[in-house]
């Protein structure tokens, strides 16, 4: 639900009550179920029952984001995700379709309506502090440094000469700035920089296209599917790595049905060999290409296209073509070790498994876990230490985790729910220890007569 456009479905089908202007027919849970089809959806978001069967494939976040909310009530993934509530609904209208029974419960299926209740009360706090406020400064200086990054290392080859040590010293920098860059469009994909979606997307254009060479969309597009669904098999991408690794529920899975595409009671050790090294350079360079021509996104391939003339046209003249590669493959391997093992240690080692059709707060929380903080490892994270805040408000501005996190510990402390915080080097090791336990599920399984 990363934005919404102009719908292209509504409720003629179904008579279009809305638009008639005569009363809301009115659902119960039962007759709204059958309804998560692939081409036949129906979603709740504030007990309205909206068909978006037809105007899924317009939606600005992808079909899949919305379609993973079929059924369900998606009143918290609606408000997690949009800024401007009053603007969205206008587009909503032409899909309502009718209305849940006032008998029936908001949420389907044994949820807990108090914690559902206690949660959107704890967003209206956060909103009354105005935490989804940004502060510009944070946000510039954060700009200003990759960018100053960028000219150092550039600086040190053009005034040292491309020896050894100036050649690794200007490896690691962009490897930093490469990596702060991950972090910046990050923020701007969520929209908390800028009060206007529209401007948060044109700067994630600049970023993850000029500075980094990926496309904005293709990040969205995966992204939105993982805040959506965590942890939830074949929904959230960061987590559906088979065959190549297995996690949580698929590895008994794969191992019933007896299949050994890989030596998986062995991926804790060859994770190091191809899970970071390879994951930015390999697997997200060719994902990235193929989603811009297949989903034909011409204007981020330009972008695109521009960081890798700025960069080849920066270093060539010092290296040669050759050495301006292999410079160049070196910052993405090394930025590719950050990356995973950033981004894995709030996740992996958490529950892992199939749809459990959870509320927003119960999904989130089962999910992700948090790390210490410290100014350096707030830093070296870009504020996803702050895991658990992030993915309950995932538009909230990261500089305002550490004023959310205490509200939300209280919120989990009422309603005994695990709120984890780990010793960031626990959580590292916990990544390896939970792909190990994956594998070991796998051979007993595959061992099983």
């Amino acid at each position: 639900m990363g934005g919404v456009g102009e719908p292209g479905g509504g409720p003629e089908a179904h008579g279009g009550p809305a638009l008639r202007g005569g009363p809301l027919p009115a659902f119960r849970w039962e007759q709204i179920r059958p309804h998560d089809l692939p081409g036949d959806k129906w979603l709740v978001i504030e007990r309205r029952v909206y068909d978006i069967s037809r105007w899924a494939q317009r939606h600005p976040g992808g079909s899949r984001l919305i379609g993973h909310h079929g059924a369900e009530d998606a009143t918290d993934a609606f408000r997690a995700f949009h800024q401007d509530l009053s603007f969205v609904r206008k587009f909503l209208q032409p899909l309502l379709i009718g209305e849940l029974a006032p008998e029936e419960p908001s949420q389907d299926g044994a949820q807990n309506a108090q914690l559902v209740e206690d949660f959107r009360a704890l967003r209206q706090a956060a909103e009354d502090m105005r935490l989804f406020e940004a502060q510009p400064s944070f946000f510039a200086l954060l700009l200003a440094h990759i960018l100053a990054l960028e000219l150092l290392a550039w600086l040190i080859v053009y005034l040292l000469g491309p020896g050894w040590l100036p050649s690794t010293l200007t490896a690691l920098i962009l490897t930093v700035s490469q990596a702060q860059s991950w972090y910046l469009q990050h923020d701007l994909g969520h929209t908390s920089v800028f009060r206007r979606p529209r401007w948060n997307h044109v700067a994630q254009q600049f970023v993850m296209g000029q500075l980094k060479g990926f496309s904005a969309h293709w990040w969205n597009f995966r992204h939105f599917q993982h805040h959506a669904k965590p942890n939830v098999s074949h929904k959230d991408p960061d987590v559906t790595l088979a065959p190549i690794f297995l996690l949580g529920e698929s590895s008994v899975e794969y191992g019933r049905k007896k299949r050994r595409y890989l030596p998986y009671n062995h991926q804790h050790l060859y994770f190091f060999l191809i899970g970071p090294p390879l994951l930015t350079l390999v697997n997200f360079e060719v994902e990235n290409l193929a989603y811009m021509l297949v989903c034909l996104q011409w204007q981020d391939l330009l972008w695109a296209a521009s960081f890798y003339c700025r960069f080849f046209w920066s270093y060539v003249p010092f290296y040669s073509v050759s050495g301006a590669l292999l410079l160049f493959v070196a910052v993405r391997v090394l930025e590719s070790h950050w990356f995973v093992w950033v981004t894995q240690m709030n996740h992996i080692p958490k529950e892992i498994g199939h749809e459990k059709h959870r509320d927003w707060a119960s999904s989130q929380l089962a999910a992700t876990c948090n790390v210490e903080s410290s100014p350096f490892i707030d830093w070296f994270s870009g504020h996803l230490n702050f895991q658990i805040e992030h993915h309950l408000f995932p538009t909230m501005p990261r500089h305002n985790y550490h004023r959310m996190a205490p509200l939300v510990r209280a919120l989990c402390a009422k309603h005994g729910l695990a709120y984890e915080v780990k010793p960031f080097l626990t959580a590292l090791v916990d990544i390896v220890r939970s792909l190990k336990k994956s594998g070991n599920l796998w051979l007993k399984a595959y061992l099983q007569q």
